[in-house]
Order: C-alpha cells, then structure tokens, then sequence
C-alpha cells in the first residue's frame, strides 16, 4: 500500500525532496528512472508519473528546476538503464541452455531463439512501444539482450525511444501539470497515463489476433 501511495502521489512526495535537499533533486531523479529502465527487479517504480510530476514541479518557478535539464539527465538515465539491461540479457544468453536467471528461471535455448526472431521482425515498433508501456519497458531491453538482438539496430531504435517518451511526458508536465485540476487529482491523471500507455499494446493485440484468423 506504501508503495501505490507513493507512485500514486509522487508529486507530493517529490516536492517534499524538492523542499529538503533542493538540487539533489536531479540525482533522485537519475536513479530512479535508471533503477526502474535498467534493472528487471524494479519494474514498479514510477516512470510516467516521475516524468509527469518532474516536469509540473519545474513549471513552478520556487523550485528552481530546469525543465531542459531535466530531459537531458532523464534521456541519459533511461539509455543507461537500457544498455545495462541489455548487456544484462546477453550476459545470461550467452550461458546457452540451462542458465539460471537470478537462480530461478531456466533460459531455455529454443525461447532465445524465438526471442531473436521475434526482435529481428518488430524490433524498431517493439522498442519504441515498450517505452511507453510500464512494466513492459524494464523488460523489453533485457529480452532484446537475451534473443541477442544486432546491437546497432536495438541501440538506434532505444535513443529514439527515450527522447520520445521523456521529452512528451515531461513537457506535458510542464505545461499542464500547474492546472488545479490536475493538481488536486493527480493520482486520476497517474491512471490515465497508465491507460493511455496500454493503448499501442491493445492496438497491436487486435491486429495480431485478427492477422491469426
């Protein structure tokens, strides 16, 4: 329950931070968009919602925040957090059949192959989407490092990605995070975005369902 309070209302929780260690902001900031892109054991951090509050935060000018810094940081924090995760999944691919992921899940050789399949058809729409899917984005780069997806390619389609998605959301923070509606419901607006981010992956559920029939 802590943990839905504190993504559910980070804006809070991030001005608090804001009040107490000022600039140290941006480190906050850096950590946890790396942590929650770059390590498969913390998909549930905010992602959309640090974005969004980052970005309605720095439109305050008492907070003394740079709303182009912190796209810069957060677009470096996200690539960071992705080739780690990659290179992460290829390590363990590389182990072939039998490797143990964190000790528990068996890496089967026939699934790494598919994997590879799978990325080297809808490689550049399966980043770019992942991106703005919670959950899935944390994932998406460490299973292109296991199905050993070319890492030019992957690289190229993962910077577009994380300028795409932190540059729209935080600027969409910026210029209507201020907006008292949204400030007074800010955990209704978390759930849109989430909504709005399935969106892509209902799109191409129907299309795959209506190809298969």
């Amino acid at each position: 329950m802590e943990l839905i309070d504190f993504i559910l209302h980070f804006d809070k929780h991030l001005q608090d931070f804001i009040n107490a260690y000022g600039a140290l902001v941006y480190g906050l900031l850096f950590l946890i968009v790396f942590m929650e892109t770059g390590l498969v054991v913390t998909p549930f951090l905010p992602g959309d919602s640090l974005l969004f509050a980052a970005g309605a935060l720095a439109a305050n000018p008492v907070n003394g925040l740079n709303i182009f810094l912190i796209i810069i940081l957060l677009i470096l924090a996200a690539l960071c957090g992705d080739n780690s995760n990659y290179f992460i999944g290829k390590f363990l691919a590389k182990k072939g059949e039998g490797a143990k992921l964190f000790g528990i899940f068996t890496i089967r050789k026939d699934y790494l192959d598919k994997t590879h399949q799978f990325y080297e058809k809808h490689g550049a729409r399966t980043i770019i989407i992942a991106r703005f899917v919670p959950i899935v984005r944390t994932f998406a780069p460490f299973v292109a490092g296991v199905g050993n997806m070319d890492y030019k390619k992957y690289i190229s389609y993962c910077i577009g990605g994380a300028i795409l998605w932190v540059t729209s959301i935080s600027l969409a923070g910026y210029f209507f995070g201020s907006l008292p509606w949204i400030q007074a419901n800010f955990e209704k607006v978390v759930f849109g975005i989430i909504l709005v981010s399935l969106v892509p992956v209902a799109i191409e559920f129907v299309k795959h369902k209506r190809a298969s029939n």
